[in-house]
């Protein structure tokens, strides 16, 4: 029976790449089912993304795809299969309820492993999805004592990405350093703008006329990180702050379950502080 096999490659550029690779698909008779290639020129990089078929052994096919491009390269073969992941949320229920949604109605390729928040007002909303609800409160604690308590409790699960919906807390660089590119998060403003808190009501005293959201990999970098996913709606003067926000909210879970969908599908390389998304 055939199998399917996504392959990612990134490396430095030199000629022949395409071919090289090609001719690899092709001595192991595998279908290209389809194939995307994007060069960075002021960086010199390669990157590409194969979805191939046939009958291989995942192993013999990344050493000779690993043989036929410079040393250094990146070469990923993933067999299609469903991710984990787990989400971390406070009070707000529009991004981790159109997760939940999505993730009911089978369009999410992924299994949520948990929902862990710092506030209760969630709990009745994810245990209606059968989904475990798990309870941290920070008040009280230092920020590291309350992300000790959190760690403690991710050990408990085998995920593939962790989903930031909405959790409204800054994470320290040592909690980032755990999970690094794995860390994806729902920003309430079109990035590089309006960064921090109630970026609404920046938005409104700067008198935008679009507002928007930003699907990004946290690093250590407050809202800087690699950017997956955007997108803007209109707005005009007759938009308060809180207007703004009621709206954006839509664009919010919009943008996440998009970026979440291209990382979840192999679609995203990190580059640098950027992304190639395909």
């Amino acid at each position: 029976m055939a199998e399917r096999a996504r392959v990612l490659i990134d490396c430095n550029d030199e000629r022949g790449l395409v071919y090289r690779i090609s001719k690899v698909f092709y001595d192991y008779e595998l279908n290209i089912d389809s194939n995307r290639e994007f060069v960075d020129k002021e960086a010199h990089k390669f990157f590409m993304r194969s979805v191939v078929t046939g009958e291989f052994d995942e192993k013999a096919l990344q050493r000779d795809l690993k043989a036929a491009v410079p040393p250094e390269a990146n070469v990923r073969v993933i067999t299609p299969s469903r991710k984990k992941i787990v989400i971390l949320a406070t009070k707000e229920s529009h991004a981790l309820g159109d997760i939940l949604i999505r993730h009911a109605d089978g369009e999410l390729e992924a299994d949520i492993e948990a929902v862990i928040a710092n506030r209760e007002v969630l709990r009745d909303l994810v245990e209606r999805f059968d989904i475990p609800f798990v309870y941290i409160p920070a008040d009280g604690l230092e920020r590291e004592e309350h992300e000790a308590k959190v760690l403690a409790e991710l050990e408990k699960y085998a995920f593939d990405y962790m989903v930031l919906a909405k959790y409204m807390r800054i994470l320290t660089p040592s909690f980032v350093s755990h999970y690094p590119g794995r860390i994806i998060n729902i920003h309430h403003s079109f990035l590089p703008a309006f960064v921090g808190a109630n970026p609404y009501k920046q938005a409104y005293e700067r008198g935008v006329k679009i507002i928007g959201a930003t699907a990004h990999f946290v690093t250590d970098d407050l809202d800087e990180g690699p950017i997956i996913a955007q997108d803007v709606i209109p707005v005009n003067h007759r938009f308060d702050w809180k207007d703004m926000q009621r709206a954006g909210r839509d664009v919010e879970k919009i943008v996440l379950s998009r970026a979440l969908n291209l990382v979840l599908n192999d679609r995203v390389f990190i580059h640098g502080n950027k992304t190639i998304v395909f």
